[in-house]
């Protein structure tokens, strides 16, 4: 038995479209319909697709049968690159096949990003250990309380370093996934829970209180665990970190409206003035660069909480006010209202 054209299609791997001799679709594969849900059988192709360059591509392979490729930057969802090819079908038909290049496009972006973030970041501490070794080779070689002072230093300078490495290979990875929605059933309340448990003696030691409120026992998402752990790690630790001077921070997860779920931690501190707010998620961005790296932070935290969020396909929200504290909201999309 002959093969159907929708059989062929169905079958292929790539997002394919085959369009018909007047410009309307004819078929699809099932990658190209998850690419673009809003494509519609007899419908035409710029219904479904809004890029002027591969439109006009199509109409030019459509009119005189000339197979062309190209390249096309598409921004939402998330930012994706495809390589196109355009090629005459059959008699009158025109097949448009994409080729996912958002992995490679990312890594090379993420490559000149690590360089060019982790030389100026590591510069600091590098050139203070550097000093010291000269120092501890020279005038404080025999200064036993010098010596031990400055390898208290050292050592913090160093484990600065290890930090900042390693969130700037997390945000790396992230950023290589980020057009990837990740697919697991997780419990967001028992991600935050166990997020809670683990810095309660953080907590404590700063003279804080961690109160957990949710409206229900277990509330389900769509997510990656390790990533959502990393969020609320991430917040909670800021707000013990940040806006202790409160004496109390509160984390919490509830059901709102068009069964989207919102989970927050918010605390009673400082507060952060408003033109700050909008540049928080920037990477290395902070308020009070001294505060922030006593208090061993690497400038990288939020950016990693928004692109994580990013990922998730949800939204980060912050509400700050000075003298009354501040509340980051995390929005994600609860797993029975995901298909």
């Amino acid at each position: 038995m002959a093969l159907r054209v929708n059989d062929i299609l169905e079958a292929l791997p790539q997002a394919t479209i085959l369009i018909d001799a007047d410009g309307a679709v004819e078929g699809f594969s099932p990658a190209a319909a998850r690419l673009f849900p809003f494509l519609k059988i007899d419908q035409p192709l710029s219904f479904a697709l809004r890029n002027p360059e591969l439109l006009d591509t199509v109409a030019l392979t459509l009119a005189d049968g000339k197979t062309r490729q190209l390249e096309i930057l598409d921004r939402l969802p998330v930012e994706r690159f495809f390589a196109v090819d355009v090629a005459r079908a059959g008699d009158s038909g025109t097949l448009v096949v994409f080729d996912d290049r958002s992995a490679g496009r990312h890594l090379e972006r993420m490559r000149v990003d690590f360089i060019a973030n982790a030389s100026h970041e590591l510069r600091t501490p590098l050139a203070s250990l550097m000093g010291f070794v000269e120092t501890l080779k020279g005038p404080a070689r025999n200064d036993v309380k010098a010596r031990d002072h400055f390898l208290g230093i050292m050592e913090a300078q160093s484990k600065r370093m290890a930090r900042l490495i390693d969130d700037l290979l997390s945000l790396s990875h992230i950023e290589l996934n980020a057009h990837v929605r990740p697919r697991e059933i997780v419990d967001i309340i028992g991600v935050i829970l166990q997020i809670v448990d683990a810095l309660k003696p953080l907590a404590k030691e700063r003279g804080l209180e961690i109160t957990p409120v949710f409206t229900a026992s277990t509330l389900m998402v769509i997510g990656d665990r390790d990533e959502l752990l990393r969020i609320f790690e991430n917040l909670i630790e800021n707000a013990i970190k940040y806006g202790g001077s409160g004496g109390s921070i509160e984390v919490g997860a509830a059901v709102y409206e068009n069964n989207q779920m919102r989970a927050w931690v918010s605390d009673k501190g400082p507060g952060i003035a408003p033109e700050h707010i909008p540049r928080l998620t920037e990477r290395f961005y902070r308020v009070d660069v001294a505060a922030s790296r006593d208090a061993g932070g690497t400038g990288l935290g939020l950016a990693i909480v928004k692109h994580i969020v990013a990922r998730h396909r949800g939204k980060l929200d912050i509400d700050s006010k000075v003298g009354k504290g501040s509340c980051f909201t995390v929005s994600l999309e609860q797993a029975s209202d995901v298909t």
